[in-house]
């Protein structure tokens, strides 16, 4: 397809040739540093301009492009707005002639002379009696049979950043692509056939310059599955590696557990049950357990491992409990407390802000954080909840045998990691070399996420699900509200209030950006051009403001969001759960964790600026005492698309179902969100494709089944390392 001068892939970016130091600069900005990078810039969606059309068989709204050359061109500026410059042009072919504008864009006039030849693309539309382009790409015609690269074919659209169009990278695109070396193939020809996957270098190609539509989702659809590939080898590796190691073997006390579960107020669900059975009975093995505890918002997650702990602890072991807030990692304190108020075991509270200590219904203390850390090192602490505190370097366990990270998915491998490594430093600390065991690991969630999901970015974790609620939890009653319903909404949560109860008002900032205008830019086929308004959606200040002095002056309005001081934080919400306020408005902040029984309103102000999961998750803080609860959603939006997207809340049985339609309308990179997961695009779109996640996680299986150690693969080793680097856990 190309002549082949070698450009080696690992050469920096500012090898390719005729690139000046601006376009480097910009694609560093985006992350592109070498020719291999350039190349997996991959394309977002492509336009069709393959369609080459004379000027006299044009109509209205069709997409096409025309090749003449330009009869007149000239600059003007826009009478009416002053800042707005126009250039137009007559183009002609052998059957007529067209009117090109753009607007805005007067490096045009400087590049298309009259009698230029010149190849043009866009939609067409009418003006009057005329047909017209605006705005369309264009590019000059060395000769008749010039191979085009922005115009006359499918044209892929890249990620872009200010100061580089897709114009210009498709340009670059093309050097790197005519100097392309050859790439021997990462994956298995014996993937490759059975698939019916195009080889890489051939993928390359038609990715960024396809010959046809389905060409180019071939492409697509084959590095989605490289990289889906990948992550199911490393997934399954790991879960190798574990087996391998050795943990500490925490008997299975059938009439202790019994004695336990006779001391809790309430009879656990069938599904709890069978979730604390799985889990006691990993405990119970030699080798360390991995496992994901996945449930509904309020389906009782927490007493489960909760009793986990406890059971651990009577065998004199250590449990962490590391949670993503300092609000969620007190919660979990309180709650062990509240259902376990006699333990003498030892529980500890260590977040950034505090440090605390409970020894049953005898002792609670607030201690300073050293005296803390040196009891936890002793192991005279068994239970001990926090955050990221607990991975500080300064603390150290004595004997740790089980570690619980509650909604795993924010904090990430690299961290969750970090926690189990304390333990072996800890071993060789006090050199207990025969004890080289590592712990167990539990991870709990209630964000609901699909089992494709699942499988795919926590592939190397067992998965235990509750998937009921308790037999004393209300149905929330949900109601999407337009605007003009406002002020009925104040009305119903004010007489509630007077009835005694409680409400969150939720928003998605804390508060208002300014509003930021577009830069002016200086005219260049290649450079981006910012065309957008900062959106205006409720903010956590604004509305405390609003409600406390104008809608509520009477009652008492609390304010809560994540840059407030942690013992703000605290106090807030502590005086919330007394019933010393009466609403409390926040940012997203109280989506977990938070358990206020009195409180049964959840107003969510600009709701369609969150996930339905994340809907589902704020809904799940009301519905938690004996009284009637009610979740309004609010929205300043008109759009037929949004109201049908909040209206699947209203009807929704649970949060699976909600994350299985989130994860279909959205994509997964705003369900999950990219910045978490580390995904490269294409896999975050194939997550969409269950079949593609199935292929992949058969193959990956299928091969280490063969070759354990991928002796036989040494380039897919290579790649395997390349794509670890690449993703970032976090």
């Amino acid at each position: 397809m190309y002549n082949r001068i070698m450009l080696p892939l690992e050469l920096p970016i500012e090898n390719l040739p005729r690139i000046s130091k601006y376009f480097v600069s910009r694609f560093k900005k985006m992350g592109v540093k070498t020719i291999r990078a350039l190349l997996y810039h991959f394309p977002t969606r492509y336009d069709d301009f393959s369609e080459i059309c004379e000027i006299a068989n044009l109509v209205p709204s069709q997409t096409a492009t025309i090749q003449g050359k330009v009869k007149t061109i000239k600059t003007r500026q826009a009478w009416k707005r002053r800042r707005m410059q126009i250039t137009e042009a007559k183009v002609r072919d052998g059957t007529g002639e067209i009117e090109i504008i753009w607007f805005n864009q007067s490096y045009v006039a400087n590049q298309l002379k009259p009698e230029t030849p010149v190849s043009i693309s866009g939609k067409i539309s009418q003006s009057g009696e005329k047909l017209q382009l605006k705005n369309p790409t264009f590019e000059i015609l060395h000769d008749w049979k010039h191979e085009t690269t922005h115009t006359g074919k499918l044209v892929a659209k890249y990620p872009e950043t200010q100061g580089m169009t897709s114009k210009g990278i498709r340009h670059f695109m093309d050097l790197a692509l005519r100097q392309m070396p050859k790439i021997e193939e990462p994956l298995p020809n014996a993937i490759l056939r059975k698939l019916e996957f195009q080889n890489i270098q051939e993928a390359l190609c038609q990715i960024h310059q396809p010959d046809t539509i389905e060409d180019a989702n071939q492409a697509q659809k084959r590095f989605s599955f490289e990289d889906l590939f990948y992550l199911q080898v490393f997934n399954l590796k790991e879960k190798q590696k574990l087996k391998e190691e050795k943990a500490s073997e925490i008997p299975i006390d059938i009439e202790k557990i019994k004695s336990l579960l006779q001391t809790l107020p309430f009879e656990l669900t069938t599904s709890q049950k069978a979730a604390l059975w799985e889990i006691v009975q990993d405990l119970g093995r030699p080798h360390p357990m991995n496992r994901l505890l996945q449930g509904d918002v309020g389906s009782g997650k927490t007493i489960v491992v909760a009793l986990a702990a406890l059971l651990a602890a009577e065998e004199g072991y250590q449990v962490a409990f590391m949670a993503p807030t300092e609000i969620l990692a007190r919660q979990h304190f309180e709650t062990m407390k509240k259902f376990f108020p006699e333990t003498e075991e030892g529980l500890a509270l260590l977040t950034a802000s505090e440090a605390k200590i409970y020894y049953g219904e005898r002792l609670e203390y607030i201690t300073k954080k050293p005296e803390l850390k040196k009891q936890i090192e002793k192991g005279e602490i068994k239970i001990i909840f926090g955050t990221h505190a607990l991975i500080q370097k300064d603390v150290s366990f004595r004997n740790l045998a089980l570690v619980v990270v509650d909604e795993q998915h924010r904090f990430g491998v690299r961290q969750r990691a970090e926690l189990i490594k304390k333990y072996s430093e800890n071993l060789q600390m006090y050199k207990l070399t025969n004890l080289s065991t590592i712990p167990h690991f539990l991870s709990m969630s209630a964000t609901p996420i699909p089992r494709t999901l699942s499988l795919t970015l926590w592939g190397d974790l067992d998965l235990s699900l509750i998937h009921e609620l308790p037999k004393d939890r209300q149905p929330i009653t949900t109601k999407v509200m337009p605007p003009n319903k406002r002020g009925d909404a104040y009305s119903f949560i004010r007489a509630h209030i007077k009835e005694g109860r409680q409400a969150f008002v939720v928003c998605p900032r804390i508060k208002q950006s300014e509003d930021t205008r577009p830069e002016q830019n200086e005219g260049h086929p290649y450079v981006w051009k910012s065309d957008f308004q900062t959106l205006e959606v409720k903010s956590v200040i604004e509305e405390h403001e609003k409600l406390s002095k104008k809608v509520f002056p009477d009652l008492k309005v609390a304010m809560l969001h994540g840059k407030m001081k942690p013992k703000e934080k605290e106090e807030v919400m502590r005086n919330f759960k007394d019933g010393k306020s009466d609403v409390l408005v926040s940012t997203s902040v109280i989506e977990v964790g938070v358990d206020v029984p009195n409180a049964t309103i959840m107003l969510i102000e600009s709701a369609d600026r969150f996930g339905l999961a994340q809907l589902y998750q704020f809904r799940g803080r009301v519905g938690r005492g004996a009284h009637k609860s009610y979740c309004l959603l609010l929205t300043e939006s008109s759009s037929k698309s949004t109201a049908m997207r909040l209206q699947v809340i209203e009807k929704a049985k649970n949060g699976m179902e909600l994350a299985e339609y989130d994860l279909k309308t959205r994509g997964p990179g705003e369900f999950l969100g990219e910045v978490q997961t580390g995904m490269p695009d294409l896999a975050m779109k194939a997550l969409k494709n269950p079949d593609l996640v199935k292929d992949a996680r058969y193959m990956a299986k299928e091969l280490l089944e063969k070759d354990p150690e991928l002796e036989n693969h040494p380039l897919l080793v290579e790649h395997l390392k390349t794509f670890q680097s690449r993703i970032h856990w976090e």
